[in-house]
């Protein structure tokens, strides 16, 4: 049965673990060969390892995607390697530092803006100009449900996820008539990495923070990063062939509320 990416070729930033690594294992999963790109190297080669074992086609470029000129050789070698580029998934990021705006840091702000802001700008930059080339494209930012609502003690995460939804949404005008479409999914609480990083950091309150997510989400749990996968290959899939510039909560009910 042939999948929904058959022939296609993804891009997948920060693909070395989490939403990152079960997206490029769907895109696979779906027909697409996959360019993985993370600074973690052994994770990305796990993943690309993972791919091959099912039978799918991968590589792996490490990338700082802050970087214009890593982000420009990642998506120079993934056209060289496969020949084009149809979907593009700008998920890398990072969460930074627990502090209020008063307590943020210059150091924390301006790290987290680099990855989260300006690598996904950076991503796009060079990808829009291949799929202008060969007639379309699907792009998914990795934005976040703080990219739609606040956050106490995460300003400039919030604010670079509210900026990707705005960059989405302004590319997604430029280029719609174009054939390329640029849409935005906004993750709720989701058990990666990340998550993790934040109860090692607390064990005491590990339990006390997991209870907390819960009951903050209208679904009484968290996601799962095949959940947030599913909805990324689907808005690069045909089936979301009239869906550009939108900012898809896949969050549980929590920005509702």
């Amino acid at each position: 049965m042939a999948g929904r990416l058959d022939t296609k070729v993804a891009l997948v930033t920060g693909g070395g673990s989490g939403i990152g690594r079960s997206s490029a294992l769907a895109f696979a999963r779906e027909g697409a060969k996959v360019v993985v790109a993370d600074v973690d190297v052994e994770g990305g080669e796990e993943t690309v390892r993972m791919i091959e074992a099912t039978g799918g086609a991968a590589f792996f470029v490490s990338t700082d995607v802050s970087q214009a000129a890593e982000v420009t050789a990642l998506v120079e070698r993934a056209v060289a390697t496969y020949g084009r580029l149809d979907c593009a998934l700008n998920n890398a990021g990072i969460q930074g530092e627990i502090k209020q705006t008063a307590e943020c840091s210059e150091e924390n702000w301006n790290r987290i803006i680099a990855t989260n802001l300006t690598g996904v700008w950076l991503c796009m930059k060079q990808e829009i100009p291949h799929m202008l080339k060969q007639g379309g494209g699907a792009i998914v930012n990795m934005a976040s449900n703080f990219g739609l609502v606040g956050s106490d003690g995460m300003p400039a995460y919030s604010a670079s996820k509210h900026g990707v939804v705005g960059l989405t949404k302004t590319a997604a005008l430029e280029y719609a008539k174009s054939g390329i479409r640029v849409n935005a999914v906004c993750p709720g609480p989701v058990q990666t990495p990340m998550i993790d990083k934040i109860l090692r950091a607390q064990p005491k309150l590990a339990n006390q923070i997991i209870e907390a997510i819960k009951d903050r989400e209208p679904i009484g749990r968290m996601g799962l990063p095949e959940e947030i996968a599913e909805a990324v290959v689907w808005l690069c899939s045909d089936a979301a062939s009239f869906v550009t510039g939108t900012a898809m909560a896949v969050d549980g009910g929590f920005v509702t509320q």
